[in-house]
């Protein structure tokens, strides 16, 4: 199956809800485990025995990449372990570049490594053309791939609200995923921040609409529905803090993740 028919699947079935695993320094500290590549595994099988029946898992890149050669080990066991739990692994690595670099992200995050999972963010400011070796590697192994429209950081709006011609720069990124997904099969997403109050068309998009920032960064569970015009079933809103901080306990972190589930179902 292709992943933008497994993640409609896994969103009617489970709960529209992306849970992160965020191994950030505080965090580590919090629940008590030392801020090293251990602490990071022992915070990683924590968040993966609590998400086992969720939807879909967003690991951090990042916060693994931050321990070199170590964390990536971290991240290919929980991205295999996850996958094992029947969960669908969103790697948010953020990748970007042009040509062979491109390329070899590709194979790196959407192929046959390791490091692949079931999808992958990415983002198009080179030109979303720049995008397209990994759009056709991950469409040649069924994965997924997000692509950045709208952030919720402030320095993104000068780049993102500028205009080319009558739209602006975020709704040409979206209007160029709807064309990918129109010519396929649903399998492209966009990031949108869950806390923007102005975002662009997302009516035709044809694909998921990745919602960071609920909970803790201020996003309302029950301000998503209908956001940017998007249609039913596709809207994906994504949360770590809100219930990471709930850790270090399985059973606590399961049941704050259990509770922001409850609130978005609505849009499942």
């Amino acid at each position: 199956m292709s992943f933008g028919s497994r993640v409609r699947a896994a969103m009617a079935q489970r709960g529209p809800l992306c849970l992160g695993i965020d191994p950030h320094p505080e965090l580590l500290t919090a629940w008590g485990l030392p801020v090293s590549a251990d602490g990071v595994a022992k915070f990683s099988d924590i968040c993966v025995e609590a998400f086992a029946g969720f939807a879909i898992v967003k690991p951090q890149v990042a916060f693994f990449e931050a321990y070199g050669s170590a964390g990536f080990v971290v991240l290919e066991r929980t991205i295999a372990r996850l996958r094992e739990a029947g969960v669908l692994v969103l790697a948010d690595a953020k990748r970007g570049d042009i040509g062979s670099t491109m390329a070899a992200y590709a194979q790196a995050w959407a192929g046959e490594s390791p490091l692949a999972a079931d999808a992958v963010t990415a983002s198009p400011y080179l030109g979303f053309g720049s995008l397209q070796p990994l759009l056709d590697v991950a469409a040649a192994h069924g994965r997924g791939v997000f692509v950045l429209a709208a952030t919720s950081n402030p320095e993104g709006a000068s780049v993102q609200r500028a205009l080319t011609g009558e739209r602006t720069v975020a709704q040409t990124i979206v209007d160029d995923v709807a064309a990918a997904n129109a010519a396929g099969d649903g399998s492209v997403g966009v990031v949108v921040g869950a806390t923007l109050t102005e975002v662009p068309d997302l009516s035709q998009l044809g694909g998921p609409v990745l919602l960071p920032g609920v909970g803790a960064q201020g996003g309302r569970p029950d301000a998503l529905a209908g956001l940017g015009g998007a249609r039913p079933g596709t809207l994906l809103p994504a949360v770590s803090r809100e219930v990471l901080r709930a850790g270090p306990d399985v059973a606590a972190v399961r049941a704050a993740g259990e509770k922001l589930r409850d609130a978005v179902a609505y849009l499942a």
